[in-house]
């Protein structure tokens, strides 16, 4: 006889896997200001989806992809700052 499995039981057999561990969610937190810099980065972008972009527009685009970029630096300058033995940045 064959038993059939449903998805829900499969999922449950792995409940203690499926929530994130807490460096994962401190990671998450770390990079928090670079994912809202690219939110808003994409939401610049779209809004110019269906037409031409105006200089407004350009500008919008040219600071979200400022901050965007000021985020990853920043976030790289940090790990880069923990990293380093003596608090050597």
């Amino acid at each position: 006889m064959n038993h059939v499995v449903t998805l829900q039981d499969a999922i449950t057999a792995f409940a203690d896997f499926i929530e994130p561990t807490a460096a994962e969610l401190d990671a998450v937190e770390r990079e928090m200001p670079v994912i809202l810099a690219d939110v808003d980065l994409l939401d610049a972008h779209i809004v110019t989806l269906d037409r031409t972009p105006t200089e407004v527009d350009e500008r919008r685009i040219r600071r979200a992809r400022r901050r965007a970029l000021a985020a990853r630096v920043a976030l790289v300058n940090r790990t880069a700052g923990a990293s380093l033995p003596g608090g050597a940045a």
